[in-house]
């Protein structure tokens, strides 16, 4: 009986104006193709919707950056509708429970996002397997560096409790 793949859920970044993919996504699609190459089979799944001013899907642009390093189209299933992190946890979780998905599933994303997106895939119900984030230089400006990394002590409270809250509204499975 053939190995189901592995689901590597790719969480999106804001595209730049033009559309094309900015610094963080490309090293954030890069690990996960990196983590993948290593194994076999695995399911990509880029998650990101609509990144204005574009108008281009974050989830499109990574399946074709991922389509574009020779992963088969089949190997690619694109989330694009989700607006931010915790929406991306909800419509990932719901793509993968309708295709029968049972876990685990591997989550990629810059090292000061990681931790969100494993908590909250977690309360999933997931069990996770962490894609090791893309190395990155030290920001060029101390403040940035810091900007990212109190914002995320912020949303993870606040995330949690939506997503009890959604959780709860929803039923267990949070379909």
């Amino acid at each position: 009986m053939p190995q189901p793949p592995l689901p590597i859920v790719i969480f999106g970044a804001r595209l730049q104006p033009d559309g094309a993919p900015g610094r963080t996504l490309w090293l954030r699609v890069a690990a996960a193709y990196t983590f993948g190459a290593a194994r076999t089979p695995v399911l990509y799944v880029p998650t990101g919707g609509v990144s204005p001013p574009s108008g281009l899907r974050e989830g499109d642009v990574m399946a074709t950056m991922l389509e574009a390093a020779g992963v088969p189209p089949d190997a690619v299933l694109v989330e694009g509708t989700a607006p931010d992190t915790l929406a991306s946890v909800i419509a990932c979780t719901r793509l993968l429970r309708q295709r029968g998905h049972v876990g685990p599933v591997a989550v990629a994303s810059s090292a000061y996002h990681l931790p969100r997106c494993l908590v909250l895939m977690r309360m999933m119900g997931w069990p996770v397997v962490r894609v090791p984030p893309p190395p990155v230089p030290a920001a060029r400006r101390w403040g940035r560096r810091w900007f990212w990394r109190l914002r995320e002590v912020a949303a993870v409270p606040w995330d949690v409790l939506l997503l009890a809250a959604y959780r709860l509204r929803a039923g267990r499975d949070g379909d």
